[in-house]
């Protein structure tokens, strides 16, 4: 069998490294600042992102590839890898249509799609990009898709995430609450943290009063999710500030044995919805 081929869409927030390792092919969707356009994480950095997006008067918007653009992509990997299965992975259904643009590209396919397996992840970040590697990394060492799918679903099965959230400034310009719970949570320093359900849907799960218990809230969390398990491989996606996530990694190597541990940027699409200063922690055990 030909080598199995991995593809996922920017969201996923993959450090370029382990992208470029494993041969991930990433597809960016696309923010707009006004008429300005531009390819998450390839036009506009994480860092150039999150310096302009507090000084904007207007919500960044944001689209996903369209179906012609994925079905550009499998051909071109058709033509590169002749008969190749590809696995096909996209942030949650329930947070955008990036999955279903890729649905549609593998329809216009006809019978040449037949060897393409699109995936809907139920996650978002990070939380999707370790089971993309995960998947890379198996399919470097010759692993089939009927492989790498199974042991892909139990890592999702067994991953706990949480993001704590800086600001309900981006959450209430986005809709997701009013002004005035916006306005109540930054005079009480509120920090919601969320989390992703079964569904792939984003969920709040406690707000907690200032950074600091929050941070230690999280904690509290995992540990929660993960009675007796001591080993743990662990994730941690920041806005530009790898010095938090460093501090996140500190204060959680006191509870847990960390073996395999990422840090990675937020991207600009999946930042223009959640803002500066937030941690996103995807832990899965080792």
């Amino acid at each position: 069998m030909n080598r199995t081929v991995i593809v996922t869409d920017s969201t996923s927030d993959i450090p370029p490294s382990l992208a470029e390792a494993y041969g991930i092919e990433v597809v960016p969707l696309t923010l707009m600042f006004g008429e300005q356009a531009f390819r998450d994480n390839l036009d506009m950095t994480p860092e150039q992102f999150y310096e302009r997006l507090p000084r904007s008067q207007q919500l960044p918007t944001t689209s996903q590839p369209s179906p012609v653009e994925y079905m550009n992509v499998y051909r071109s990997i058709m033509e590169r890898y002749p008969d190749s299965p590809v696995l096909s992975f996209h942030i949650s259904s329930g947070l955008s249509g990036t999955y279903q643009s890729a649905v549609l590209a593998k329809s216009m396919l006809e019978e040449e799609g037949d060897h393409i397996t699109v995936v809907d992840s139920l996650s978002a970040s990070y939380g999707f990009g370790f089971m993309v590697v995960a998947a890379g990394r198996m399919a470097a060492e010759g692993k089939g898709p009927a492989e790498i799918l199974e042991a892909v679903e139990k890592l999702r099965q067994s991953r706990k995430l949480y993001f704590l959230v800086d600001t309900l400034e981006y959450l209430q310009k986005g809709g997701r609450i009013g002004k005035a719970s916006a306005f109540l949570g930054t005079l009480l320093n509120i920090k919601p943290i969320l989390s992703i359900d079964d569904e792939g849907i984003i969920y709040a799960v406690e707000k907690v009063r200032g950074r600091k218990k929050a941070v230690a809230r999280m904690i509290e969390l995992f540990k929660n999710d993960l009675p007796g398990i001591h080993k743990i491989n662990v994730a941690v996606g920041h806005t530009a500030e790898p010095a938090y996530g460093e501090e996140f990694l500190n204060e959680l190597a006191g509870h847990f044995t960390l073996e395999e541990k990422v840090l990675t940027n937020i991207g600009p699409v999946v930042g223009s919805h959640v803002g500066n200063g937030t941690l996103a922690v995807f832990i899965w055990p080792a």
